[in-house]
């Protein structure tokens, strides 16, 4: 092939964006981690003032994306502004931990996927892990197919994600009896003396990993036929749609489903419609989870190799990944994305879950350094075209920059085992970036 052909298509538009944005950040953690989080927490305000904050970060980092998406509309996101900002080293560093977290939650979510299939058909159980990897095996195939037909089919999952989230909300509503706003006043009560700065830490934890995605669309800045019209639109509206759907299905949870049982329940959407109507129905919720899993693998297994093809293409990575197939899909960064995640799934769901773990510490570290990249190319790059400024410059990123730090500290002082394994990867991360760079020169 010709370096001319080795190019993305620009296909994608306001649809896609929004697509992408909804479905490559809401998965199973809306559907699961009200449970962990109101036992961590309990008082029903706090719990929504915490995720309504998570939120306002996602809109606020949205903004200072926009920004560094449609100045420099290269695929790869973060690790493109890295480098860009602050040379070879960082960005190999936020590239390739960019990747390696999502391949492991690519992983996670195919495993998690394959054992929901488990509860709708017990005797498929044995066979989890082989279903993981059919199913990705399978959308490998599919995406293989190129950028037109992935870019359908996200919309058509986000669609079918938001509208049964919302129907759940509907449904809470309707056949809930507030059981939480009874008992308010005695939790409110109790928390005063229990609640605690790691039970925060460990909340916001949690609603950090299901915010994660907001930024997704950056990722295809490349292949938007127009970025600098459609990118700030896309990403605001899928944004905002998620805090919408988020703060909806937290509220509903709250309101049709006891304290008590509540605070102990790790599915909390399906133990809601359960106590409500009975435990047949909980399949529903199974159903809703699957297709919210298979929306965000789908994104993930769109986004991921987009990072490595462009790591590829600035001698970063393997030569070979800058190729990419006549229906626009990098044809060696796609299966070799596919090829990591599978080999997590062999090594069991617990490597995954870990992995997934050390991801969320790596996701914050990418945003801080996008944060950063933003406040160096303002002054380095003055002259560089920018449609969309991110306002209240440098305060609005200086701001995003401390609270990502903030965030990361209380990280690693509430877990510090997944920590422990981050930072060694950035002592090993090094000698890595200097072998890559020799085998390249080779």
């Amino acid at each position: 092939m010709t370096k001319n052909e080795n190019q993305l298509l620009k296909l994608l538009g306001v649809g896609f964006g929004v697509a992408v944005t909804v479905g490559g950040t809401i998965g199973t953690g809306i559907l699961r981690k009200p449970g962990i989080i109101s036992g961590l927490i309990g008082d029903p305000l706090t719990i929504m003032m915490l995720w309504l904050a998570v939120g306002i970060y996602a809109v606020l980092g949205t903004l200072c994306a926009i920004e560094l998406a449609v100045s420099i509309p290269q695929a790869g996101a973060w690790y493109v502004y890295a480098r860009r900002a602050f040379g070879n080293y960082f960005g190999f560093v936020t590239g390739i931990t960019s990747w390696l977290g999502t391949v492991s939650a690519l992983g996670f979510g195919a495993y998690t996927l394959s054992e929901y299939i488990t509860l709708l058909m017990p005797a498929t159980a044995q066979y989890t892990g082989l279903m993981a990897v059919c199913l990705l095996l399978l959308l490998t195939g599919f995406h293989w197919l190129g950028t037109r037909s992935a870019g359908r089919s996200q919309e058509v999952l986000a669609v079918l994600k938001a509208v049964g989230l919302l129907l759940f909300v509907v449904v809470c509503f309707l056949f809930g009896g507030n059981p939480t706003g009874t008992d308010l006043t005695d939790t409110i009560q109790k928390q005063s003396t229990t609640l605690t700065f790691i039970a925060v830490i460990s909340a916001l934890q949690a609603i950090f990993y299901t915010y994660d995605g907001w930024h997704t669309a950056t990722y295809f800045s490349e292949e938007n036929t127009n970025p600098a019209k459609t990118l700030p639109k896309s990403m605001l509206y899928g944004v905002v749609m998620v805090i919408i759907i988020y703060m909806l299905v937290n509220g509903a949870i709250l309101y049709a489903l006891p304290h008590d049982t509540l605070s102990q329940s790790k599915l909390a959407a399906a133990d809601t419609i359960s106590y409500i109507f009975g435990d047949q129905y909980a399949r529903v919720i199974t159903i809703l989870l699957m297709v919210s899993i298979l929306g965000i693998v789908n994104a993930q297994i769109m986004f991921a190799p987009r990072v490595i093809y462009s790591m590829s293409r600035d001698g970063l990575f393997l030569k070979a990944g800058t190729q990419v197939n006549k229906a626009g899909t990098p044809s060696v960064a796609m299966p070799l994305t596919s090829l990591f995640s599978i080999m997590l799934i062999l090594s069991g769901k617990d490597t995954c879950s870990r992995l997934s773990d050390i991801a969320t510490f790596f996701f914050v570290l990418s945003y801080a350094a996008g944060f950063g990249a933003l406040i160096r190319l303002r002054y380095s790059e003055p002259e560089l075209p920018r449609p969309f400024k991110a306002p209240l410059f440098p305060l609005l990123p200086s701001l995003l920059i401390v609270l990502s730090l903030m965030f990361l500290a209380g990280a690693v002082y509430s877990d510090i085992k997944s920590s422990l394994y981050a930072l060694i990867f950035l002592v090993l991360s090094y000698p890595l970036f200097i072998l890559v760079v020799r085998l390249n020169k080779d």
